[in-house]
């Protein structure tokens, strides 16, 4: 049990921080200026319970199967919610995320890379399933807008003939290139600008540096992978499943 007394100069820190970013939003008067104290206390109520569900389940694979099936759920309904509602792009976003996430899985587990252990495979499992949402989002926004912002170069190759596919596919590029940004950059400053959760807390789980390393490195390759499956998923399905909008002249 944690001594009480310990977590009061934690909680005080973590409202200051919340304090100061919802006060900079408010300066700038930037729109939902209280989301990031929002944010942060659903985190640490979800951390609260996820911990304690944790501790009873995180030896056995049934249960671990069924709390990275709620991750997935809510990752991809929270995915959905930043680029549309149509039964279409759910559609596409659930088969982009899946196949990445378990293609990226199955490699690792099936290469042995890492052991198949119900203990590994929560571990990472909840590592690219985050990561997956936060492309998926990316991709399909950014698919989205680059088609509205070029929308006559897309009019003009249906009217040679292209289909949706092929009419949108230099944005679909785009917006793979634009969702990779975030992962590709992670993947490159490990270690010089940043210490990934993973490693650190294999490291305080008792790994040596040198076995919380080589973990890390393949929870970085597997980032990458579900990453670029998830990103190219989504842009040649939202491309597939794009209606025709004619252009409104003023």
């Amino acid at each position: 049990m944690i001594d009480p007394t310990v977590l009061i100069p934690t909680i005080i820190g973590i409202l200051a921080l919340a304090v100061i970013s919802s006060a900079v939003l408010w300066a700038f008067r930037v729109p939902h200026r209280f989301a990031p104290v929002g944010a942060i206390a659903r985190g640490a109520v979800q951390l609260a319970l996820i911990s304690v569900v944790l501790s009873g389940v995180i030896t056995d694979a049934r249960w671990v199967a069924v709390v990275l099936v709620v991750m997935f759920t809510v990752a991809w309904w929270t995915a959905c919610r930043r680029i549309g509602s149509e039964a279409v792009v759910r559609g596409v976003t659930a088969v982009a995320m899946s196949t990445g996430v378990l293609v990226s899985a199955g490699v690792v587990f099936a290469t042995g890379a890492v052991e198949a252990t119900p203990r590994y495979a929560l571990a990472l499992g909840g590592i690219i399933i985050g990561n997956t949402m936060t492309v998926a989002a990316l991709a399909g926004r950014r698919f989205h807008e680059t088609v509205d912002d070029h929308w006559p170069e897309v009019e003009g190759w249906l009217a040679l003939g292209a289909t949706m596919r092929q009419a949108t596919l230099s944005p679909a590029r785009f917006a793979v290139h634009a969702a990779m940004i975030p992962s590709t950059d992670q993947t490159k400053t490990t270690g010089l600008v940043t210490l990934p959760g993973a490693f650190v807390g294999a490291i305080f789980g008792g790994l040596s540096p040198v076995e919380a390393g080589r973990f890390q490195v393949v929870v970085l390759a597997a980032i990458m992978a579900t990453a670029s499956i998830t990103s190219v998923l989504m842009a040649l399905g939202l491309g597939r499943a794009l209606r025709y909008r004619p252009v409104v002249v003023a």
